[in-house]
């Protein structure tokens, strides 16, 4: 199923234009970005406030829940006082079980969106068995319900996005298709039918989930279905829950930027636990990465595509000690810049010595290998740690393994007898590498690329490799110069991060110059790694940005939990603010915190509710045994 214009050049999916106020979305015009208020919709001058602080930030559509029709009357008065003051942003309603809601909201904003999962739909975690008639007869009641808003949207001329949350399926969908992506897009599919069905085009979609694997494929198959069905509707684009700080960032690139890499998207939001006017930055920056894109190096045509990109295949590869093979993918730390590297130039890598106990402790985020270069160490390295050398610097000494040429790897049988890294890009497959490639299992390839559209030149190699039948382990290497951190965090996990997400690279290895720490550059690798769930090296909060709803201060309570419970690897917490998007959003967590009245918070096991309606100054400490008591709980050690 075609999904993208090209896998080889850069070319946006061409949507039709669909008019948002005084902006418009879609077809040639420029990636929109947008975000949500989080006060109280009754609360007009503190919305207002809030809503200028986001658009003087760069915010070109102003979201704001509506959850009844007291606050959707109320946007009247947010959208008046927001002209007075010489503000014509878009304002769209969020809407999510209340039609009546949304049927007054469209009479005044310029877009509402709406939620399939929950509006008209019936979510109330029951498994029903549908048969054909029942379920037909379920979309009859939804297209009599829906009906309503769709004519008044068009009357008015008031744009709508069918927005698909992937923790928000309704039990209809699930009983059919299960917690898929597949169940997303149908999900919306069925909404959009209906529209079509009325000539109302004014529509935008997206596929939102936390897991970024997820939201990728769904939106690969949105769009292959519309392409399917001869439509070409505009797409929002958003991981859902991101979280805060640097994981936040980081798995919102890795999702929002894989699909703007393929040319799909035409607005974007970036769903941070922070305050809504720093989140624009954060998508400024994302979008920046592409700016001239469209005029990169050529890379030669696809004739044969084995990627799985709808559903998550591990490329297979031959296991060389501990790359490849069912082995998570490596970090391969850069010291070779170094002027000296001593022992202490380890601890930026996550290898820790301790002189009283005279031994190395390594973090859960220690760098497997690292890359010396021509330096010589003089000092005893972790065990676990590989060193990487020169190929010249290698032959003097024949310690660690050798980084080669793919012309030293042809031309010399002088090799090590474990590990032999051999440095490729694209320009160098040929015949006769790959006739040893096939026969040596000692070979890792580290590949790079020079292209401006270097993730798509990438992806070609790993194509080359998979349709010559090369299972060589492969590390996905990436250099940078001269980045502020903050835009490295988000060009690399872009970079990386959309191979990964579609089976690809054993390993990654991100080559930094003057571009921040070693210690950044090492939590970065991790983190995309975590991002692209490849790798779990951590702590996942799966945390809303807040909004009206909330029913208690997210950024806060966030810190705390996250301040209790970061040593817990590869343990997952949905901490939500309020009961719509919170046990679907979920749905992959292993606990969740949820907001459920105010002042109350309802504590659940995976998608069970275990304590309900706490006492807010006593949730966090319910939660921590609640973690312990299904044995989920370590203590901190002052190591960790």
């Amino acid at each position: 199923m075609k999904y993208c214009n090209l896998l080889n050049k850069y070319s946006r999916f061409k949507t039709r234009e669909v008019k948002v106020g005084n902006i418009v979305i879609g077809g040639d015009n420029p990636i929109r970005i947008q975000s949500m208020t989080t006060t109280s919709t009754m609360d007009t001058e503190g919305t207002v406030a809030e809503s200028i602080r986001m658009i003087d930030a760069g915010c070109e559509l102003v979201r704001i829940t509506a959850p009844n029709k007291k606050e959707a009357n109320n946007l009247q008065q947010i959208k008046d006082e927001l002209k007075k003051r010489g503000y014509n942003t878009p304002i769209i309603a969020d809407i999510h079980f209340t039609p009546n809601a949304a049927e007054v909201a469209a009479k005044i904003v310029e877009k509402v969106r709406v939620n399939p999962g929950n509006y008209a739909d019936k979510k109330k975690f029951e498994s029903i068995d549908y048969n054909d008639e029942s379920y037909n007869s379920e979309i009859d009641r939804i297209r009599e319900k829906f009906l309503p808003l769709v004519k008044i949207c068009k009357s008015q001329g008031t744009a709508m996005r069918i927005g698909t949350n992937h923790g928000s399926l309704s039990d209809r969908i699930l009983s059919r298709y299960g917690d898929t992506p597949k169940g997303m897009v149908e999900s919306a599919m069925e909404f959009l039918r209906i529209c079509r069905d009325e000539d109302y085009h004014e529509i935008i979609l997206s596929m939102k989930a936390s897991n970024t694997r997820v939201m990728v494929q769904a939106y690969r198959l949105l769009v292959a279905e519309m392409i399917k069905e001869k439509m070409n509707y505009p797409l929002h684009l958003g991981v859902t829950e991101a979280g805060e700080g640097e994981d936040g960032r980081i798995k919102s690139a890795v999702g929002i930027g894989t699909l703007l890499a393929d040319g799909i998207g035409d607005t974007i939001r970036v769903s941070l636990t922070e305050a809504p006017e720093f989140e624009i930055p954060v998508a400024k920056k994302l979008l920046n990465h592409f700016d001239g894109i469209e005029e990169h190096e050529d890379i030669s045509p696809i004739s044969k595509n084995p990627l799985s990109q709808f559903e998550y295949k591990k490329r297979v590869t031959n296991e060389v000690l501990n790359i490849g093979g069912g082995n998570v993918p490596i970090v391969m730390a850069d010291l070779s810049l170094k002027d000296k590297i001593t022992a202490a130039s380890l601890f930026g890598i996550g290898s820790n010595y301790s002189v009283p106990l005279d031994k190395w402790h390594l973090n859960d985020m220690a760098a497997d290998y690292v890359f010396v270069g021509n330096h010589n160490l003089d000092f005893e390295v972790p065990g676990t740690l590989g060193i990487i050398y020169n190929y010249k610097k290698w032959q003097e000494h024949k310690k660690g393994y050798p980084l080669l040429t793919v012309n030293d790897y042809l031309d010399n049988s002088k090799l090590s007898p474990k590990l032999n890294i051999v440095y490729m890009c694209l320009e160098d497959v040929n015949n006769e590498v790959f006739l040893k490639l096939r026969k040596d299992k000692t070979a890792v390839l580290l590949i790079d690329t020079y292209n401006s559209n270097g993730f798509a030149e990438q992806r070609k190699l790993f194509i080359e490799l998979m349709i010559n039948d090369i299972s060589t382990p492969v590390i996905i290497g990436r250099s940078y110069n001269d980045l502020p951190e903050d835009q490295l965090q988000l060009s690399a996990s872009i970079d990386l991060g959309g191979l990964l997400l579609d089976g690809l690279g054993d390993g990654i290895f991100i080559a930094a110059k003057n571009c921040g720490s070693i210690q950044t550059i090492n939590s970065l690798g991790f983190g995309i790694l975590q991002a692209s769930r490849t790798r779990i090296s951590k702590t996942e909060y799966i945390s809303c940005p807040s909004c009206g709803r909330t029913l208690f201060d997210l950024q806060e309570t966030t810190a705390k939990i996250r301040k209790e419970t970061d040593h817990l690897k590869g343990l997952k917490i949905g901490i939500m603010g309020c009961i719509v998007n919170g046990p679907g959003e979920m749905a992959d967590a292993d606990y969740g915190y949820v907001g459920t009245g105010k002042g109350k918070i309802t504590l659940y096991k995976e998608q069970d509710v275990i304590e309900k309606n706490i006492p807010e100054k006593e949730a966090v400490q319910s939660l921590i045994n609640l973690i312990k008591k299904y044995g989920d709980w370590v203590e901190k050690t002052s190591l960790s």
